[in-house]
């Protein structure tokens, strides 16, 4: 299995750098020239980000959207990157991690006080159109953790510095103050209520103060861990949003909420939320993931067989594979079948699998970024076990045969 995820690792690496870090993303429809044509109007808006995320044909160099540079999967290759370096100590993974970062710090969303990132294109969905270069929490919180992780493992103190303006930017945006917790917005412009960027923001919070002894960081995370896990449905999942129009429950989403959950509790060592934590993760295995390892998109249904899904349930069950003895299998069981079902000759990962059509499109963050870092992620904990069970330690959660 380790050398499967190696030679993957090195397939989409070097497709990324030789693509120069460019590619597409799901929602840029806005860079289309067919912009022009909606309008400004938002309906129109909504209908061109849907019609470009959804065709299952690759028609973005058709209507004029070329290769681009995105801040998240920047984040995720920097990220992998220091996962690479931190297994290896090869230098010139630190290298490139450094250029990573380097770029994030020099495109951070213009105007704002702290380090925070957004798209650099107009998305429009359900819940509103977000305009270009505004920041959102979901961005920002990933991105910020991919930099403390950076400082954790290279030791430079800028990345400290930058995760901790970061930090400052989400304790800055607006709130949802209830009896039952406090829920941070997605965007900084309106209260936006969202499960997964709720949970994102307080474990950037979480893992800051707990490096920075911020005792109001750390408030605010427990808060807004509260109003999450008091809205968990009794099975232990969780909508995406408690607005009717977000009642729906999908893989990767779920992923989020729970990394987000078991990072919090690591961080701080409050386990207030274990149960929900638990509960939670059991529900995560039991219902996104098909006896091959092909993993679903939404609890009850399959289709459509989303990149994002895959890179996201290796990356979360590899996270609970310390405390789980059967999630680093898996994790191995949904790397194999993703490898040998989305990964291309040329090393990028497919987009979706439709059933009766791959969409081959290849997009940055998602998919490339994303399951670099998953299967570095995932490559570090099956080298840590196969070490571990060579030496006989008996909590070793996997055997030797099993790689």
């Amino acid at each position: 299995m380790k050398n499967v995820l190696e030679k993957s690792i090195q397939g989409v690496t070097r497709w990324v750098e030789e693509h120069d870090y460019r590619a597409y993303d799901p929602g840029d429809g806005d860079l289309s020239f067919l912009r022009y044509c909606t309008f400004h109007t938002h309906f129109l808006r909504r209908l061109l980000t849907a019609a470009v995320l959804r065709t299952p044909f690759h028609i973005r160099p058709w209507i004029g959207i070329q290769p681009h540079t995105s801040t998240k999967g920047m984040g995720y290759m920097g990220w992998g990157y220091v996962k690479m370096y931190a297994l290896t100590g090869l230098e010139e993974y630190r290298r490139r991690a450094g250029f990573c970062f380097d770029w994030l710090i020099e495109n951070r969303s213009p105007g704002y006080e702290n380090y925070c990132w957004g798209n650099h294109f107009s998305f429009s969905t359900r819940a509103g159109t977000i305009p270009k270069h505004t920041p959102t929490i979901v961005w920002s919180s990933l991105i910020g953790l991919a930099f403390l992780e950076a400082y954790e493992v290279l030791g430079d103190p800028k990345y400290l510095a930058v995760a901790t303006s970061t930090a400052e930017f989400v304790k800055g945006l607006p709130r949802e103050q209830t009896s039952r917790g406090t829920c941070l917005s997605y965007v900084p412009s309106m209260q936006s209520s969202i499960h997964n960027s709720n949970m994102l923001g307080a474990a950037l919070l979480a893992r800051v103060g707990a490096h920075t002894q911020d005792e109001s960081a750390l408030l605010l995370a427990k808060e807004a861990m509260a109003y999450s896990c008091a809205r968990q449905n009794a099975d232990g999942a969780w909508f995406y949003g408690e607005a009717s129009k977000y009642h729906w429950i999908d893989n990767f989403h779920t992923g989020y909420n729970l990394d987000c959950l078991k990072r919090y509790i690591d961080s701080t060592g409050d386990r207030e939320f274990e149960a929900n934590l638990q509960r939670g993760f059991a529900y995560f295995q039991r219902h996104f993931f098909e006896e091959s390892g092909r993993p679903k998109y939404y609890h009850d249904k399959a289709d459509p067989i989303d990149i994002q899904c895959a890179a996201q349930a290796i990356d979360t069950l590899a996270l609970f594979s310390d405390s789980s003895r059967d999630s680093l299998e898996l994790a191995m069981k949904v790397a194999q079948w993703t490898i040998g079902h989305m990964q291309a000759p040329d090393g990028h990962f497919y987009y979706r699998d439709l059933g009766w059509k791959t969409v081959k499109t290849p997009m940055l963050h998602w998919g490339q970024g994303t399951m670099f870092k998953a299967l570095a992620h995932l490559l570090a904990k099956v080298d840590y076990e196969e070490k571990s069970a060579a030496q006989g330690d008996p909590n070793t959660t996997i055997g030797v045969s099993s790689c």
